[in-house]
C-alpha cells in the first residue's frame, strides 16, 4: 500500500494531459480532465529507492520487461512529463543520481560498437536508403525522409562554401553519405573517419563500388589518433554527443587542429539550451557514455580552442519530425524486426525512438548546427546568410 502511494505522488502531478493509471493493487486513478489521452498500467509495485535513485531508468526498465503497460502515445505521454514542472523528469534531487562515465580511447570504441554495430541489416528495415541515422532537413513539409536527409547534407555542405578540389574530413561518418556526396557532388577530396566496424565496412564497400578510391578514403580509428595534414573543411554529425563531458575540449581542439587556418567546420549535434545533462536509461540501453552537451559549454570549448562561431541554426522540430518518421518505419517493420530480435529489445527501441521525439517536442534537448572558422569568424564564407540556400 505504500509503495503505491508513493508511485502515485511520483505520477499525480506529472502530466499536462488527462491520463488514467491503474496500479498494481488494482485500483484506477484518472490525472487531470477529461477523457483520458494514455493509460498506464502498473503490474508490480516500485519501492521508494528505486524511484528515488533514478526513476527515469526504473520505469524505463519497467515498460521493457512488461511490468508496466501504456495505451495510447508514448511521445504524447513523456512530451507531457517534460512539459510539467512538476514532473519526476524535472524533480532536480533527482538529478545528483547521474551515472559516472568513462571514455578512454577503448571504451569509446565499445559504446560505439554496441550501438552501431547491431548490425547493418537492422538499421535498413527502418532508416532510408542513404542509411542516414542523424536529423534529417525538411525543407518543405511534403518532403519524405529520404529526401530531407539528403536536403540536410547538401545543407551542411553548402554552409561550408565548398571549392572543388579542397579538402574535407568527416568525424564520425556514420554510413558515408555526406562524405560520398561531398566527393561525388562537389569535387571534393575527401577522409571519413569512425569507430564502427560494420560502418567502414560498409564504406569502403561504397568507395569501390562508385569508383572513388583516388578521392575518398575511410579510417576505422578513433578521432583523436588521426595523423594527416589539416583539410580544408570538417564536418561531424552526431559525434560530439559520444565524447563524453570530460572530451568536449579536446574534441574541439582536435577541430581545430585538423583544420587548415582560416578553415571551416560545420558541427550538427544534439546540445541542450539549459546545460549539459545524461539521461541513466539511454546511457545504460541506448548511447553507453552518451553526454548532451549545454549550448553555452560548446561555444566556450569552441573559443578555448582558437576558434570562432560563424553561424548557429537550430534544427529541433526536424529532430522530432524524423524520429517520428523513424518510429512509424520501426512499427512498419515489426514483422520483420521480430526475426532478428526479441520483445524486450523491440519494446526498448520504441520506447527510445517515442521518448528522444518527446524530448524534442518538448524542448528539453536541441539540435544545433554550429558553422565554425579557425581564425576570425567566416574569413573565406560570403558576407550574408544568403549563400546557404542559393546553391
Amino acid at each position: 500500500m505504500f509503495n503505491n502511494f508513493l508511485l502515485k505522488k511520483v505520477l499525480e502531478h506529472s502530466f499536462n494531459i488527462p491520463v488514467q493509471v491503474t496500479y498494481a493493487n488494482g485500483k484506477t486513478e484518472r490525472y487531470g480532465d477529461g477523457e483520458p489521452q494514455v493509460k498506464i498500467t502498473f503490474h508490480r509495485d516500485f519501492s521508494m529507492r528505486e524511484l528515488v535513485h533514478n526513476a527515469s531508468l526504473t520505469l524505463g526498465e519497467a515498460y521493457m520487461d512488461k511490468e508496466i503497460e501504456i495505451e495510447g502515445s508514448i511521445q504524447d505521454l513523456i512530451t507531457s512529463a517534460y512539459e510539467s514542472a512538476d514532473s519526476f523528469l524535472n524533480n532536480n534531487k533527482l538529478k545528483y543520481f547521474l551515472p559516472k562515465q568513462s571514455h578512454t580511447e577503448r571504451k569509446s570504441k565499445s559504446d560505439v560498437q554496441s550501438h552501431y554495430d547491431i548490425g547493418n541489416d537492422f538499421y535498413r528495415l527502418w532508416l532510408d536508403k542513404t542509411l542516414t541515422y542523424s536529423c534529417a532537413y525538411f525543407k518543405r513539409p511534403q518532403d519524405t525522409l529520404e529526401e530531407a536527409q539528403l536536403n540536410k547534407v547538401h545543407h551542411i555542405i553548402n554552409k561550408l562554401d565548398p571549392k572543388p578540389g579542397k579538402t574535407l574530413l568527416d568525424i564520425g561518418c556514420g554510413w558515408g553519405t555526406l562524405m560520398l556526396t561531398a566527393c561525388k557532388e562537389y569535387d571534393l577530396n575527401v577522409v571519413g573517419i569512425t569507430l564502427s566496424k560494420e560502418q567502414y565496412d560498409l564504406v569502403n564497400e561504397r568507395i569501390k563500388a562508385e569508383g572513388l578510391e583516388d578521392r575518398a578514403k575511410v579510417i576505422l580509428e578513433d578521432y583523436r589518433e588521426l595523423k594527416h595534414e589539416p583539410f580544408d573543411y570538417i564536418t561531424s554529425v552526431g559525434m560530439f554527443e559520444h565524447v563524453g563531458k570530460e572530451n568536449l575540449g579536446e574534441y574541439f581542439q582536435k577541430i581545430s587542429e585538423y583544420l587548415k587556418p582560416n578553415g571551416a567546420a560545420l558541427i550538427h549535434g544534439i546540445t541542450r539550451q539549459q546545460g549539459g545533462a545524461v539521461n541513466a536509461w539511454i546511457d545504460k540501453y541506448i548511447f553507453p557514455g552518451g553526454y548532451v552537451p549545454g549550448l553555452t559549454e560548446n561555444i566556450e570549448h569552441i573559443i578555448d580552442a582558437g576558434m570562432q562561431v560563424a553561424d548557429i541554426e537550430t534544427l529541433r522540430r526536424h529532430y522530432q519530425k524524423t524520429l517520428e518518421l523513424w518510429d512509424q518505419n520501426f512499427r512498419r517493420a515489426l514483422p520483420e524486426i521480430k526475426k532478428i530480435e526479441d520483445e524486450r529489445f523491440i519494446r526498448m527501441w520504441d520506447l527510445y525512438l517515442q521518448a528522444c521525439a518527446a524530448s524534442f517536442e518538448s524542448g528539453n534537448i536541441d539540435v544545433i548546427q554550429y558553422l565554425i572558422s579557425k581564425g576570425p569568424s567566416g574569413s573565406n564564407l560570403p558576407m550574408t546568410r544568403e549563400y546557404m540556400y542559393q546553391a
